[in-house]
């Protein structure tokens, strides 16, 4: 796949070959980040990436749509299908523009949205202050219970009665417990409010049944296409029908231009591989590999934000080891194991060097790690967070990381071919 690029660009082909063996040497612990199947990057890297198709299917501005319109689709059906909804865009580059897209099609700027603020969790696009999402809005952000980590829904409730926002968000981008979507449908319809969840953490987690859906109990679904479920790095939007016109209308041409046919092409082929029953294993393994690695993590003193995990995703507290996460996150990746510091609840430190670390397990299990490997993985963590100044111990580490990654190779083709 990359003689072209040796042949043409030595240097970029140089630095592509040096991260593809980073990759294949380091513990990807970044819940964000996973593996895609040899069959979505090629697709990725198709003939598809030269064709324009501004518009959506029957109704494009350029002529030449008669294979893109039956690709995207495609990708809407199986969407559709996989998902259990009413209505898909497939357009969206990325979950940011997906929401903000969302948001523009039910609500007038200068609305009041609500959703989880960033520090305990929520997306920058959850009406955080320095994205657009809180200037072009008015933003009301909810926070967790501070005894608990965890979604205080009364308080949500009290604070929605409160200011009665046009649209209330569910979803998060670092809460690691299960999202209770019912709640936030009563909470939205007491209002008059729109539901809008942004499930992009755990789409893939949704697909395989291991997590509620919230398709039933939201107007409007936004969600990347790559993390857990292990598509190219894109967006996508699932609505009732009812909201589709305009979903469609805020996305182009409200938010883009062309849509980027090879991304949605790969996303048809990941959504093929995600309605496989070996995803549903893959999905109950990632949660299994989550618990353990929480639990042990524990086990070693550790403080975790809500005291476990539900999902795919573990937030350690470090201060009750008096440590704070970007020393840690750096002594860990010079060890191969690369997670990503974060803010936690309650957290005085400031965003590049807050208190906590999070981790996830959606690409160490498509590696095929499972609850053994998450032990050595802890143990791991736990000694190199005694040691963060001592350069052997962590060389040492590091060796027997990749010695791991050498039982558990980078995946080729995980999912047998339809």
């Amino acid at each position: 796949m990359l003689s072209a690029i040796k042949q043409n660009d030595r240097v970029v082909f140089d630095l592509i070959k040096a991260e593809q063996v980073r990759q294949g040497i380091s513990i990807r612990m970044i819940p964000s980040e996973n593996y895609v199947s040899r069959a979505v990057m090629q697709a990725t890297g198709s003939c598809l990436t030269n064709k324009y198709a501004e518009g959506y299917p029957g109704k494009r501005y350029y002529e030449g749509q008669q294979i893109t319109d039956q690709i995207e689709n495609l990708a809407c059906d199986r969407a559709k299908e996989l998902f259990g909804a009413e209505a898909a865009n497939v357009q969206t580059h990325s979950g940011s523009p997906a929401n903000l897209a969302t948001y523009c099609a039910l609500a007038e700027p200068g609305a009041t949205i609500m959703g989880l603020a960033l520090p305990h969790g929520g997306h920058l696009t959850h009406g955080w202050k320095v994205s657009y999402t809180g200037k072009f809005f008015n933003s009301v952000q909810y926070e967790l219970d501070p005894e608990t980590g965890r979604l205080d829904y009364d308080a949500i409730a009290k604070l929605a009665k409160e200011h009665k926002p046009k649209i209330l968000i569910s979803g998060s981008s670092a809460y690691p417990r299960a999202i209770d979507f019912t709640k936030f449908q009563e909470i939205a319809e007491s209002v008059g409010a729109y539901h809008v969840c942004d499930m992009a953490h755990i789409a893939g987690l949704v697909a395989g049944k291991a997590h509620m859906s919230p398709i039933p109990y939201a107007d409007v679904v936004t969600t990347t296409t790559h993390k857990t479920l292990r598509g190219p790095r894109g967006g996508m939007i699932l609505c009732k029908e009812k909201h589709l016109a305009a979903i469609n209308k805020a996305v182009f041409p409200g938010f883009q231009g062309g849509p980027h046919m090879h991304t949605i092409s790969a996303l048809a082929v990941a959504l093929g591989e995600a309605s496989a029953p070996e995803f549903e294993a893959y999905a109950a393994q990632v949660v299994a590999n989550a618990k353990r690695l929480a639990d042990k993590l524990m086990g070693y003193g550790f403080d975790l934000v809500s005291g476990g995990t539900d999902n795919h995703l573990i937030l350690i507290d470090l201060r009750n080891k008096g440590l704070v996460g970007k020393p840690l996150a750096k002594a860990m990746d010079t060890a191969h194991l690369v997670c990503n510091y974060n803010s936690v609840p309650g957290d005085t430190a400031g965003p590049f060097n807050p208190s906590g670390l999070r981790l996830g397990t959606p690409a160490v299990t498509t590696r095929g790690m499972k609850e053994d490997q998450m032990d050595l993985i802890a143990g791991w963590i736990n000694t190199i967070s005694e040691h963060l100044e001592d350069e052997a111990v962590i060389s040492k580490i590091g060796t027997e990381v990749e010695e791991l990654c050498g039982q558990f190779p980078l995946p080729d083709s995980f999912i047998p071919p339809q």
